[in-house]
């Protein structure tokens, strides 16, 4: 585990860097600039509204007396997708991007899940 956590700080830097020296190189040093303050700025504004959207059916789940399971998850996801978003560099605000957008958030939810689903019965066993 600590070895990939290593391998993936040294790795996507190095591809964000890659891809800001080319996107410089073909859109010029201000565009490219403001696409990653523009990316910036848009998945600010998406993780807040998705966070309060989530936060509601937190408060709903609570209020109907059933575990908001889901909507954590949810809430989870999109924290990292808007710290995603606060690292300079668009291959990682793409990703936040993809965590920010209900859709795409469905498929690594239900990825997540099998993860979780997985991990627990693995724990559960011994194994």
């Amino acid at each position: 585990m600590l070895v990939r956590l290593l391998v993936l700080m040294l790795v996507v830097p190095l591809l964000e860097l890659a891809v800001l020296i080319e996107l410089g190189r073909y859109l010029g040093v201000w565009p490219t600039i403001g696409l990653v303050v523009g990316t910036g700025v848009a998945g600010a504004a998406l993780a807040r509204a998705q966070g309060l959207e989530t936060l509601r059916r937190v408060r709903c789940c609570l209020a109907a007396g059933s575990f908001p399971a889901g909507p954590l998850l949810d809430g989870a996801l999109i924290l990292v997708g808007a710290v995603l978003l606060l690292t300079p560099g668009l291959i990682t605000d793409l990703a936040g991007l993809v965590l920010l957008i209900p859709v795409s958030r469905g498929w690594a939810k239900r990825a997540l899940e099998r993860a979780l689903r997985r991990r627990l019965l693995r724990a559960n066993t011994g194994c």
